[in-house]
């Protein structure tokens, strides 16, 4: 037979569909589920790295805070080590050998001083009193010893010794006679072989001051008891000229 025989075309055989192909766009790609299953997940791992972090901050202030201590506790105990190596390493100064301390006290007897004690009027006799109040224990290095009479107008010191007597007579002087004023007290001296007798010549009272030879520089034992003089024995008129130059 000359009529062709036709067979029917299997699928595999069809040609496809006439139409443009659709596209599917990439956004129109379901995502809502993704993201649903996915943020919990999510919040948790930041969760966890947020976490993380404060721990390491917390850690990075604490070994900070740590090591800051160590530093100032390190710092004094490394200057003071050296220093004690230092100290340790220095020669030493020499040592000088003692002195005599000046306010060191003689040795003395302690035996009463003989002294005389005229009788004083009433006035004078106050007037001494209130002196001996004042006298100071010491005399430079000199301490103070008793004496044999009249101790509420006289008073000792030292070992030969120094001798304070209140209510004797004024010296009468020449106008050219030399005096001195030690702390505002006016003192005429007048020399002895073994001794220099001071006398006050501007006082209600004469005081007078024996300085044994053994003392060098009379004047110079007179401070302490001028002071005394001044605090107790009121001044008596008009001084010498030269005591007011």
């Amino acid at each position: 037979m000359d009529e062709k025989t036709s067979f029917p075309q299997t699928p595999t055989d069809a040609a496809p569909a006439a139409g443009p192909a659709r596209q599917v766009p990439a956004s129109a790609e379901p995502t809502t589920g993704l993201a649903d299953r996915s943020g919990p997940t999510t919040r948790r791992v930041a969760d966890r790295s947020a976490a993380t972090d404060g721990k390491r901050a917390g850690w990075d202030r604490s070994t900070r805070r740590a090591a800051l201590l160590a530093t100032l506790v390190a710092v004094p105990v490394t200057v003071a080590v050296a220093g004690f190596t230092v100290a340790r390493l220095s020669p030493e100064p020499p040592t000088a050998a003692p002195g005599p301390s000046p306010t060191s006290l003689r040795p003395q007897s302690g035996a009463p001083v003989e002294m005389a004690a005229p009788a004083l009027a009433e006035r004078p006799g106050v007037v001494c009193r209130a002196l001996v109040s004042q006298l100071p224990a010491t005399v430079r290095e000199l301490a103070q010893r008793p004496v044999t009479a009249g101790p509420e107008q006289n008073a000792a010191y030292g070992d030969p010794a120094l001798t304070v007597a209140c209510g004797g007579p004024e010296p009468t002087i020449e106008p050219t006679a030399d005096v001195w004023t030690v702390n505002r007290v006016c003192w005429y001296a007048a020399e002895r072989p073994d001794a220099t007798v001071l006398t006050t010549l501007d006082r209600e009272t004469a005081v007078t001051v024996t300085v044994r030879r053994a003392y060098e520089g009379p004047l110079q034992w007179l401070s302490p008891i001028s002071d005394a003089v001044v605090a107790s024995v009121p001044s008596g008129g008009e001084s010498p000229a030269g005591c007011r130059g």
